[in-house]
């Protein structure tokens, strides 16, 4: 029996690289690639309408049965469990065809443990991307290239605030191991040159925002390029997964704290 390991591959480089890219399609293609797809058909959609983009509203963490608070978490939940399927997916094709030879954990910058080094990084990230990026946002809305983002709009109950902030962990942990973890390594192995591996990494990123308009793509695009360039730099996963997780508590949280008390909210 033929090894999975990059030490011993089973089939020929070309056919390979192939077959890896095709594997990178297909995951894409279950979750952000996805996105990617639909946020394209939305940004049609509404820039076909008669209302500008700047007046028109994205609404995210929308409540499906508001009056029914129970089921209501239920649908919640499940819209945070059923995306990481894709991590679990990822990770599992990684473990069991092509296997990096220096073990899926260290390709992917999760181990050894560094607490200390991913929390203060991603914190720093968060900060450095955290207030251009409002900027951007406000700069975007006011010449009227993006809609106006109504991050979190979910009935008022108890369990409101933690769900929120369970999403903003869930799209942590997908986008970061799907768009950097998994994708840069498997484009490594395919042997893309790591510039193509950034940019194209960066453009499905801003892709699958463009149902916030043009000021959505270009933020996330520009994350991207940090992102990935910091991914090749540190081979760290950690600290990008607790920047995206302070960003999007920031605003999710934010956004439910803060609306109708600040006016560009």
């Amino acid at each position: 029996m033929t090894s999975a390991t990059e030490a011993a591959p089973a089939t020929p480089v070309r056919p390979l690289a192939r077959l890896l890219f095709l594997e990178t399609v297909l995951v894409l293609g279950v979750s952000l690639g996805r996105s990617a797809w639909y946020s394209v058909l939305s940004i049609i959609d509404l820039l076909t309408r008669k209302a500008a983009l700047s007046t028109q509203t994205s609404a995210l963490n929308v409540s499906v049965t508001p009056n029914r608070p129970w089921l209501d978490l239920t649908y919640q939940l499940s819209d945070i469990v059923f995306p990481l399927v894709p991590v679990a997916l990822a990770l599992y094709l990684l473990t069991t065809f092509h296997r990096p030879a220096e073990g899926v954990g260290v390709a992917l910058g999760v181990v050894p443990r560094r607490w200390g080094f991913d929390v203060g990084w991603g914190a720093l990230l968060f900060a450095g991307i955290g207030v251009p990026g409002l900027g951007l946002y406000l700069g975007a809305r006011a010449i009227g290239i993006n809609t106006t983002v109504a991050a979190a709009n979910l009935a008022s109950h108890w369990w409101t605030i933690p769900v929120l902030v369970l999403s903003a962990l869930m799209n942590g942990v997908l986008e970061e191991t799907v768009m950097l973890g998994y994708l840069f390594t498997r484009w490594r192995q395919a042997g893309w040159a790591p510039v193509v591996a950034v940019v194209t990494s960066a453009l499905i990123r801003g892709s699958y925002h463009l149902y916030q308009g043009f000021g959505g793509f270009i933020g996330n695009l520009i994350m991207g390029l940090i992102f990935g360039t910091f991914y090749l730099r540190t081979k760290r996963l950690g600290p990008l997964i607790v920047a995206h997780f302070l960003l999007d508590v920031a605003s999710f949280v934010g956004y439910s704290l803060l609306h109708g008390r600040v006016s560009w909210l």
